[in-house]
């Protein structure tokens, strides 16, 4: 997984050795020599995560990433301390500042490589998640980044996976008054109770006597109800290896014994309010865009949310040099299934019309209720001729099986025209409608039940 790592060090000597370690593993690497300038990159340049050394001139690391972190165009950004200083005091003094972890000068390698992509999957989804979240708010949605801001991760719901008492004694007593934590020394059950409980944080010892820490992240992860439950390592200094396999498994943090209760609690606040922020902007963000832009007929997007889309679909089209194709669908004579058999059947025929499309179509496609019997499918790397194709697979799906209407009672034959245009250079998102519009109406004028083309 590539990402964009902004490197900043006031001395290039270091600047130089991170952005040699790092374009090998090719990572996209831009630097920067002071925080007000790793600042104004953040925020102009859409930087992934940022290496931030702590001893600067101007304002320091800690500062900067105070910054970054008060900003919520910025906020989302990880930030990892990179510094000689690796007393608890100082790491605590960064998690308080909102850096999501630490690499100790000289840099290990393969930690910084392993920390780094662990990161860049993560903002991966959280990119994924804000773009909803601004697509939400342009709308007229509540904006829910900036609850980011307030929220403290306190009162959270934990579950300790530890099998050494006095380890489960330091956790619980560093949480006490501040969470609730659950423990359990049994793997498999932990399993279970993370899959059944609403926890905010898995905490879990790589030292267990009878299973494979790892081996329970790995699960965790690989579970659909606790994919996005954060996991918080406890290892042994020994344990290197191990922990940097955790980080590639997918875990979120990770402690070294002996734990130092600060570094705890501000360890754990940082997991939870990210598990929130998250959480808020997959349920609450997804719900406000469903209601705007999905239609409530047949689950699809609707016409707005087409209009919102599609020009930029173009624009990345356009500048990644990629082809991109447009199809209209129109249901053949539906005005004859709603004299016919009533609105209520009409329904049902849009209903299974649109799960027919969605079974054809590629994941990536975009699929969307024009209005009426009238549907649109767009297609990024899709060149005219595969995307005529693809209409035709449509159509052929919409005609050979009849469509069971009233509770099975009926079956009634539906037909589909097709029109395709693709897009070039200059097209805009008026010019392929129009295109894709005409192109349809040949279908429909040459017979119907039938697809035809627009070539740009």
């Amino acid at each position: 997984m590539t990402a964009r790592i902004l490197v900043v060090d006031d001395l290039l000597p270091n600047i130089k050795l991170l952005e040699a370690r790092l374009t090998a593993e090719y990572f996209d690497v831009t630097t920067a020599t002071s925080g007000l300038q790793a600042i104004e990159l953040c925020a102009t340049q859409g930087c992934d995560i940022v290496l931030l050394d702590v001893m600067m001139p101007g304002i320091d690391g800690f500062e900067t990433c105070r910054r970054l972190k008060a900003d919520p165009a910025t906020a989302h950004i990880p930030v990892v301390m990179v510094t000689a200083l690796d007393q608890p005091a100082d790491r605590l003094r960064g998690l308080e500042a909102g850096a999501d972890d630490f690499l100790t000068k000289p840099v290990d390698e393969i930690a910084l490589i392993a920390r780094v992509k662990s990161l860049a999957r993560l903002k991966v989804v959280l990119d994924e998640l804000r773009t909803r979240a601004l697509t939400a708010a342009s709308l007229g949605m509540p904006d829910l980044l900036a609850s980011y801001q307030a929220e403290n991760g306190a009162a959270a719901k934990i579950l300790l996976v530890d099998d050494r008492q006095s380890s489960v004694d330091r956790v619980t007593h560093a949480m006490l008054k501040l969470h609730h934590v659950d423990v359990e020394a049994n793997a498999q059950n932990a399993l279970i109770k993370a899959a059944e409980g609403n926890y905010d944080l898995m905490i879990v010892s790589l030292g267990l006597k009878d299973f494979d820490g790892l081996r329970l992240c790995s699960q965790v992860r690989s579970v659909e109800r606790t994919r996005h439950l954060p996991i918080l390592m406890i290892a042994d200094l020994e344990d290197r290896s191990r922990i940097l396999r955790g980080l590639d498994l997918g875990v979120n943090d990770y402690l070294v014994r002996p734990i130092d209760r600060n570094e705890l609690v501000a360890r754990v606040r940082s997991q939870v309010r990210r598990k929130r922020y998250a959480d808020a902007l997959r349920s609450n963000v997804q719900a406000s865009i469903e209601a705007a832009l999905v239609d409530s007929l047949t689950g699809l997007h609707n016409r707005r949310y087409l209009e919102t889309h599609l020009a930029a679909l173009l624009d990345q089209a356009h500048a990644t040099n990629r082809p991109l194709s447009l199809a209209i669908l129109d249901i053949d004579f539906f005005k004859r299934v709603n004299d016919t058999y009533g609105h209520d059947v009409g329904d049902e025929v849009l209903r299974a019309f649109a799960q027919r499309v969605k079974y054809v179509v590629r994941q990536v496609d975009l699929v969307c209720r024009l209005g009426g019997e009238e549907f649109v499918v767009v297609m990024p790397d899709t060149p005219l001729d595969q995307a005529q194709g693809i209409g035709e697979r449509i159509r052929e799906v919409i005609e050979e099986q009849l469509f069971s209407v009233l509770d099975g009672k009926q079956a009634i034959p539906v037909t589909v025209s097709v029109g395709v245009a693709n897009a070039d250079q200059t097209t805009t998102a008026d010019v392929l409608f129009r295109r894709a519009d005409r192109a349809l109406y040949r279908s429909k004028h040459e017979g119907r039940n039938r697809v035809t083309s627009d070539a740009a």
